[in-house]
C-alpha cells in the first residue's frame, strides 16, 4: 500500500470504530469522508484492501463494518478431507472457528473467505471438554488457485476429473475433448490439470476446463509432474535469469578475495548426504589452550553474487526456497550458482560467510565474530562416512578433527536439552527410485552422530547471527516458533493419557521433556510425536525476535542454508551491512510472510510427493510373486482393525478385523484389545506384527495390511514391546 493511502486508510477504520457508526456502502462512505467523485477510486482499492487484510467486512447491500460487530472472521481456510474445516483467528488466544462441511459453501481449501460466527457454544466439544466455536463461510475473498489437478473419469453421460487433493471434496465436470482443442485428447485416467470456472453454489459440482494433460497416471514422471503442477511450482527459469547467472563466472577471480580474511590454509570439512549436489556449510573445530574449543562455520557467500532487485533476487524471493522431490529438485537458484560457483566443493576457491564462536570446557559462549571470509574445502565428507569415522579410533588428521568436533557439538547437545529444548526429530525415510523412476527401495535414514554434530553447530551459528542482529537493532526475519496454546496441549494430553501414559501438566516444558523422554523406542512414538507438532503452532518467519519454543531459544534465525532459503540470504545481506537502507522493517515483513508461505508449499509438496512413492512402493509389492514382509506395531485398536506403524519406513496401515480369519476376535473398547474367542489370542496395543500389503487406495492415500505370522506376536508382561534405551532427537 503507498504512502498516499495510508491517511485515508486510518480515516475509514475512524470512521467505522467511531460509537455512532451505521453501516454505509462505498459511495456513503466517500461523501462521510469528503471524497469527491474522482477520488473515490482510490477508496473502493483501498476498501478492497482492508476487506482482504480482514480488517473490515462486507455485510448485505455492499456495507462496510468491523467485523468484530458483526460475528466475521476473516482467514485463509483449511479443509480436512472428511469435507468439515478449521478458519484460523488472528488474534492470539482465539481458538479456530469449526466449520461443518455443509458450511463451507462453495470454498475450497486454502480460499481466502469470510465467515459469520454461528455458534459460541457448539454441542460438538474438544477432547479437553472446552467448547469450540462455530460459524459459515459467508463469501469467498480470493480462490487459492484457479487450477487443480486431477484424474479424469468417466460416468455414462459426462466426464469428470478428481482431484488429487483430497480435501478438495467436489469432483470437477469438464468437456471431453476440451474446447479448445489441446495437442493431445485427454483418455479416461489421465493425469489433467483443469482451470476452475466461477462456482456459485454448493448444490451443483464445480466446472471447468481441462488445460493441459499430463499422461496416463501410471506413466513415468506423470505422478511428480502432477505434484508439480498442483502446487504450482516452477519448472524452468526465466531467460533474463539463466542470462543473469551466465555472466558470473564459474570460478572464483583473485580481486573478489578484497576485504575477506583467507582461510585456505585451515582444515575445514563439508558434511552432507550422499546424495547432495550443493554444499552451502562448511565447519572446522581446535581446541583452545586453557580448555575449550574454537569453531567455524563457514557458509556460501550468496549475496556476493546474488544482488538485490536484480533477476536473480527477484526469481529467488518469487520461489522461497528450493523443493525436494524423490526424483528431482526444484532449485531456488539456477544450477551455474547452486551447484557450481556458490557451492562449496573441495578443493577450489570459495567465497563465505563465517562465524567464529569460542566455548568454554562447559560449552558456554565466550566470544563470538563475524567476517567475509574465503575457503578452500579440504574434504567432502558423506554422512555414512562421518559417521563411519566417529565410531572407530581417531587414526589421522581427518577423523582426529572429527572427533575433537564431536566433543563439542555432543556437549552443546547435552546443554540444550538441559535448558528446555525439545526431542521433535523424526528419522527420515528415503525414497530409492529406478532408472525409471519406480520406487525399489524405503530407506529409513536416522539421525545419528554425524548428523548431530552438522546440526548442533548450525544451530550455534543461527542463533548468534540472530543474537548480534538484534543487539545491533538490524531489521531482518528471524525464525520464529511461538508459545503454544495451552488449551491445545490440554487436548494432546488426553491424547497421550489414552495411551496408558502418566502424564502432568503439559504446560511445564520439563514435563512434556520427560513424556518425549518415556516416548522414545516405544511403538506409539511416531504417532504421539505427530500428535504434538499438530498441537503446537508452526514454525514460521517474522520480522520480530518472538522466540523459538522447540529449541528454547529467545533469538533465532536462519543463516546457514542461502542456496536453497531466501530468508537466509536477506540475513547474509543484512550482516553484511549490503543494502541495508533498502531493507526495512516493512520490507521484512512483507519478506517474512512470503517466504513463510513458499516454505509451507515446499513442505506440502515433499510429504504429498514422498508420500506418493511410498504407495506406489506398496502397490508395485502387491502385484509382486514375493512381497516383502514388514516389522509392524499395534499403535491403536479400533473396532474394525489394527492401526499399525511400519517403523522401517514410517508409514500407518490398518489391519481389517476381517483379515483375522483364524478366529473371531471380539473388541474390548476400554482395553483396547481384540480378543479371540475360541484361541483367547490377544491382540494389545504395543504388539509386534509382520505384515504383508493387503490392498492399496491410491485416491484415500490408505495402505491395508495382512498378518503374515499371526504366532510371530510378541509381548511383553504388559503388552508393550521392550524398549530401547532412551535416544534424543531434534
Amino acid at each position: 500500500m503507498n504512502s498516499e493511502s495510508q491517511p485515508l486508510r486510518e480515516q475509514i477504520l475512524r470512521l467505522l470504530r467511531a460509537p455512532k457508526y451505521r453501516p454505509l456502502d462505498n459511495v456513503e462512505l466517500g461523501k462521510a469522508l469528503g471524497r469527491k467523485s474522482g477520488v473515490r477510486m482510490n477508496l473502493n482499492a483501498i476498501l478492497r484492501e482492508l476487506e482482504q487484510a480482514g480488517e473490515i467486512a462486507r455485510i448485505r447491500k455492499n456495507r462496510y463494518v468491523l467485523p468484530s460487530e458483526a460475528d466475521l472472521v476473516t482467514g485463509t481456510l483449511h479443509v480436512h478431507q472428511a469435507g468439515y474445516a478449521f478458519l484460523p483467528r488472528e488474534k492470539p488466544g482465539e481458538q479456530d472457528l469449526f466449520i461443518s462441511a455443509e458450511n463451507t459453501g462453495t470454498a475450497m481449501h486454502g480460499d481466502r473467505v469470510v465467515a459469520r460466527i454461528t455458534r459460541d457454544e457448539p454441542h460438538v466439544r474438544a477432547r479437553s471438554g472446552q467448547g469450540r466455536a462455530e460459524g459459515r463461510v459467508i463469501r469467498v475473498l480470493e480462490r487459492a488457485h484457479d487450477s487443480l489437478v486431477g484424474t479424469l473419469e468417466q460416468s455414462k453421460n459426462f466426464f469428470y476429473v478428481v482431484p488429487d487433493d483430497p480435501r478438495i471434496v467436489h469432483n470437477v465436470y469438464v468437456q471431453v475433448p476440451p474446447q479448445p482443442p489441446l495437442p493431445k485428447t485427454p483418455n479416461r485416467g489421465d493425469k489433467v490439470v483443469v482451470r476452475l470456472e466461477p462456482w456459485e453454489s454448493r448444490h451443483v459440482n464445480p466446472e471447468g476446463q481441462i488445460v493441459e494433460v499430463l499422461g496416463p497416471s501410471s506413466a513415468p514422471g506423470v505422478d511428480m509432474l502432477s505434484v508439480i503442477r498442483k502446487y504450482h511450482l516452477p519448472t524452468e527459469f526465466p531467460g533474463d535469469v539463466l542470462a543473469e547467472a551466465h555472466e558470473i563466472p564459474e570460478t572464483v577471480r583473485e580481486e573478489m578475495f578484497e576485504g575477506r580474511e583467507d582461510l585456505r590454509d585451515q582444515f575445514i570439512v563439508t558434511i552432507d548426504p550422499d546424495d547432495a549436489r550443493d554444499f552451502d556449510d562448511a565447519i572446522n573445530v581446535e581446541r583452545v589452550p586453557g580448555g575449550g574449543w574454537r569453531l567455524g562455520v563457514h557458509i556460501a557467500d550468496v549475496a556476493a553474487y546474488v544482488k538485490p532487485g536484480a533477476a536473480l533476487d527477484r526469481e529467488a524471493y518469487k520461489r522461497g526456497n528450493s523443493v525436494y522431490l524423490p526424483d528431482r529438485v526444484i532449485p531456488m537458484l539456477p544450477e551455474r550458482l547452486s551447484n557450481g560457483v556458490c557451492s562449496l566443493h573441495p578443493g577450489v576457491n570459495r567465497l563465505t560467510h563465517s562465524v567464529f564462536i569460542e566455548f568454554t570446557k562447559q560449552g558456554r559462549t565466550k566470544s563470538c565474530r563475524f567476517a567475509r571470509t574465503v575457503i578452500r574445502s579440504a574434504r567432502r565428507l558423506t554422512y555414512r562416512e562421518a559417521y563411519a569415522l566417529l565410531k572407530a579410533p581417531p587414526n589421522d588428521q581427518l577423523s582426529e578433527r572429527l572427533h575433537v568436533a564431536w566433543e563439542l557439538a555432543s556437549l552443546l547437545r547435552k546443554n540444550r536439552f538441559e535448558q528446555g529444548s525439545l526431542d521433535l526429530d523424526f528419522p527420515e525415510v528415503k525414497v530409492r527410485l529406478d532408472d525409471q523412476g519406480k520406487p525399489v527401495q524405503l530407506e529409513r535414514i536416522e539421525n545419528d552422530e554425524s548428523h548431530q554434530l552438522v546440526e548442533e553447530f548450525m544451530l550455534a551459528a543461527n542463533e548468534a547471527v540472530a543474537r548480534e542482529l538484534k543487539n545491533r537493532s538490524i531489521p531482518v526475519v528471524y525464525r520464529v516458533h511461538e508459545n503454544p496454546e495451552p488449551d491445545r496441549l490440554a487436548e494432546y494430553r488426553e491424547l497421550v493419557l489414552s495411551y496408558n501414559y502418566k502424564v502432568g501438566d503439559l504446560t511445564n516444558r520439563k514435563e512434556l521433556q520427560r513424556l518425549l523422554a518415556s516416548l522414545a523406542g516405544k511403538p506409539e512414538e511416531q504417532a504421539l510425536k505427530i500428535g504434538l507438532l499438530k498441537s503446537l503452532k508452526r514454525a514460521r518467519y517474522a520480522p520480530q525476535p518472538l522466540g523459538h519454543y522447540g529449541l528454547a531459544k529467545t533469538n533465532y534465525t536462519h543463516f546457514t542454508s542461502p542456496i536453497r532459503r531466501y530468508a537466509d540470504l536477506v540475513v547474509h545481506r543484512q550482516l553484511a551491512g549490503r543494502d541495508r537502507a533498502r531493507a526495512d522493517m516493512g520490507q521484512m515483513t512483507a519478506i517474512a510472510e512470503h517466504i513463510s508461505i513458499t516454505e509451507r508449499v515446499a513442505a506440502d509438496a515433499e510429504m504429498d510427493s514422498v508420500k506418493m512413492k511410498k504407495l506406489e512402493f506398496f502397490q508395485r509389492q502387491l502385484e509382486a510373486r514375493d512381497p516383502q514382509v514388514f516389522r509392524a506395531a499395534i499403535i491403536d485398536i479400533k473396532n474394525f482393525g489394527l492401526l499399525v506403524e511400519l517403523p522401517d519406513v514410517l508409514l500407518t496401515g490398518l489391519v481389517h478385523v476381517s483379515s483375522l480369519t483364524d478366529d473371531f476376535y471380539v473388541f474390548h473398547p476400554a482395553q483396547r484389545r481384540f480378543i479371540g474367542r475360541q484361541s483367547r489370542r490377544r491382540f494389545s496395543v504395543g504388539d509386534q506384527l509382520r505384515v504383508l500389503v493387503a490392498r492399496v487406495d491410491v485416491f484415500k492415500r490408505q495402505v491395508d495390511f495382512a498378518i503374515a505370522d499371526q504366532a510371530g506376536v510378541k509381548r511383553t508382561r504388559n503388552g508393550r514391546t521392550p524398549s530401547r534405551s532412551p535416544t534424543r532427537r531434534r
